[in-house]
């Protein structure tokens, strides 16, 4: 992405205050989509008592950790730092661009949900997709931070749940 790329995205919704709202109402909802969706699944395993209990905690656990810690040595500068422009979505932070957290986040979580119930994971990644959008258009993420955070949320759940199967306690 071009600083003029940049600036003609985030424009055209920083022209307009009733554009900016929706975007940084849509981000919020979304996400607070996932963050509900998530501990809510967790007890529906608790109730049932169902073994993958110990591992959907831990692979997003384990998962996000990793990545912050990888964000932090990288501190990729984000794209209205970059560019110096004014983001959409007021962001106050320097740097840890790559990955995206927030759409790591939601990738990780959606495949730790579709091991049981794969329409809600699927559901889920399509929120997913939607607030990789938002977060480019938003001016915090080029498409390669939320990109590397798509694959690295489905590689850490296919690794932690396909290829490193719970076999119980």
């Amino acid at each position: 992405m071009t600083r003029e790329t940049y600036r003609k995205m985030t424009g055209y919704f920083l022209q307009d205050e009733k554009k900016v709202r929706r975007i940084i109402l849509a981000n919020r909802l979304l996400t607070g989509i996932v963050f509900v969706s998530y501990p809510l699944y967790l007890i529906s395993l608790l109730l049932k008592r169902d073994t993958l209990l110990p591992q959907a905690v831990l692979v997003p656990a384990v998962s996000f950790v990793v990545v912050t810690l990888f964000r932090k040595i990288v501190n990729e500068p984000r794209p209205y730092e970059k560019y110096d422009l004014p983001p959409v979505i007021d962001k106050d932070a320097g740097g840890k661009s790559f990955p995206s957290r927030h759409v790591f986040s939601v990738f990780v979580i959606a495949v730790t949900v579709f091991v049981r119930n794969p329409v809600a994971g699927c559901i889920l990644a399509m929120i997913g997709i939607m607030i990789a959008v938002i977060r480019v258009i938003g001016g915090v993420h080029t498409v390669w931070d939320v990109t590397a955070g798509v694959a690295v949320g489905i590689l850490s759940g296919v690794i932690g749940y396909y290829m490193l199967p719970y076999r119980g306690f």
